[in-house]
């Protein structure tokens, strides 16, 4: 009953600054509303420590500030959590199932505003935000689906006894997420933890904050109890704060290798689960019996989404040798033609990196490759956009490098930006045992017309994923995560159920007790 008496006021609080989206362009929007939610609203913290500024990648222009939470505000917001969760686990799945069905309807109807502001803090093009948010409201749906369907098995022992299994929530799980989809992170680490019966804690990155706490307010507008999903900002030192917190269970967390490296570690000091989604340096493979327009289009697929910042992206592309002066003819023609500038416009197709040590870093490896050998096909420089007011964004023309070796700097390391590595190759036993001399392993991808070799490839790739004849799709229904370093776990799919529950078993006698004392 109180929740229906509720409800005009909180449709009005989720949609605070969203309101001010349709008539919002580039290098307008300042957000003041306090960025940190839990006890089912937004909090002001009482001090303006450490406030780090937030940019608009577009423009450099500050958007708002940043204040971490630190160890206070970590406490309060993970017990805010764990009372949620009391109530929250009792519900029947089909009862959670109803509330995460009413988040999706919300967010999909204010899709457009979301994907607004996300491309204004984040920087990457609308078209490609829309899509984000859609994947971001089909990810809800989809757990929805499956909250119903947690059940355990029943199992038949001698003499009538019997035992049974349930699968039961973790408890409160902590989301440390990642700047380049800063709200379909924070939905495809909740949406699973929250149908399993878990509340989550979770902590964006400092370069991108604005989103998530958009997501916290839907959660409690579709009616989760208060705290289920919390938001807390802050950078390495609210991370580490929340792997430490003896009230968590589980931390899953995408980001870098180093980084992720840390997270295990502090995680190990409580026994607390783990999921890790990290980098790759993934391989993409075309054989000269390809389609080729289908495998150019899906070299670019691999490499300029988001700006090249995603990191299952196909960045060492080889390519039969027969075929690689008409592959590198068509690839290079048409990344010249790609539409960089104002992300906010439907035409564009890439917009700026995240921020200006990123684009800095990546320009730096573009110059590197220049120096070990590489010659660079088009692009790889500053971009300055014609409009007046996008001259001090985080722009670069994408970039093609031939003439590449797997020894180096380019073709090794995570570049995190839009660089593509091509490299010719003879025979499919030596580009495989190429592909997989690497310490990544999150996704690969083979481009072949042979039936036969496609999944002979695909079986032989050390790979968390592998695209046949596209890339860089990943539909809610499939597993997402890593081998090697790139990670553990899984996001995605009905196993990851599995990742944000655990499993109990009861036995029980229905005779006498045979007793050796």
């Amino acid at each position: 009953k109180h929740k229906k008496a509720g409800r005009p006021l909180r449709r009005k609080m989720a949609q605070s600054v969203l309101s001010t989206m349709p008539g919002a362009s580039t290098g307008t929007v300042v957000v003041k509303d306090p960025l940190n939610f839990w006890g089912g609203k937004r909090v002001t913290l009482g001090h303006e420590k450490n406030a780090e500024p937030v940019y608009e990648p577009a423009t450099g222009r500050v958007m708002c500030q940043m204040v971490p939470c630190g160890a206070e505000e970590v406490d309060e917001a993970i017990k805010s959590a764990h009372s949620a969760y009391l109530i929250w686990r009792k519900m029947a799945g089909m009862e959670r199932a109803r509330v995460l069905l009413e988040a999706a309807r919300i967010i999909r109807e204010r899709r457009d505003n979301i994907a607004k502001l996300e491309v204004i803090n984040n920087g990457k093009s609308i078209t490609e935000a829309l899509e984000d948010i859609d994947v971001s409201w089909h990810t809800i749906e989809y757990y929805a689906g499956l909250a119903g369907s947690l059940a355990g098995q029943h199992v038949q022992l001698p003499g009538g006894t019997f035992a049974y299994t349930r699968r039961e929530p973790l408890g409160v799980c902590v989301g440390i997420g990642a700047w380049n989809y800063p709200f379909q992170i924070a939905t495809w680490k909740s949406a699973p933890a929250l149908a399993c019966g878990n509340a989550m804690v979770f902590k964006p990155s400092p370069m991108t904050p604005v989103t998530a706490v958009i997501l916290a307010e839907i959660y409690k507008e579709a009616g989760v109890p208060d705290g289920l999903f919390c938001v807390v900002q802050g950078g390495a030192e609210t991370g580490t704060l929340l792997c430490h917190h003896p009230g968590v269970a589980k931390v899953s967390f995408t980001g870098s290798v180093p980084t992720g490296k840390k997270i295990m570690e502090m995680s190990s000091k409580g026994i607390k689960q783990v999921t890790l989604e990290l980098g790759g340096k993934s391989p993409l493979i075309i054989f000269k019996d390809c389609e080729l327009e289908n495998a150019v289009k899906g070299a670019l697929m691999a490499n300029f989404l988001t700006q090249g910042q995603v990191c299952c992206n196909g960045t060492r592309v080889y390519v039969q040798r027969d075929i690689m002066p008409q592959f590198l003819e068509e690839v290079v023609k048409r990344t010249k033609t790609i539409p960089i500038g104002d992300p906010l416009l439907d035409d564009t197709r890439m917009g700026a990196l995240i921020s200006k040590p990123q684009l800095d870093k990546v320009l730096g490896y573009v110059s590197q490759a220049k120096k070990e050998g590489a010659r660079v096909l088009c692009g790889g420089e500053p971009y300055i956009p014609s409009d007046p007011k996008l001259k001090g964004g985080y722009f670069m023309s994408p970039c093609v490098l031939d003439n590449c070796r797997d020894d180096m700097t380019c073709v090794k390391e995570e570049i995190f930006g839009p660089v593509m590595s091509v490299m010719p190759f003879n025979t499919e036993e030596e580009v495989i045992q190429r592909a997989n001399n690497t310490t990544f392993g999150l996704a690969s991808g083979v481009f072949t017309r042979d039936i036969s070799r496609a999944h002979r490839v695909a079986e032989n790739l050390e790979a968390g994923t592998c695209f046949i004849n596209n890339y860089n799709i990943s539909p809610v229904e499939v597993p997402f995560g890593g081998y090697k370093m790139s990670g553990f776990g899984r996001e995605n799919g009905q196993v990851t159920m599995e990742y944000f529950s655990q499993l109990k078993t009861v036995i029980v006698e229905m005779g006498d007790v045979e007793s050796l004392f």
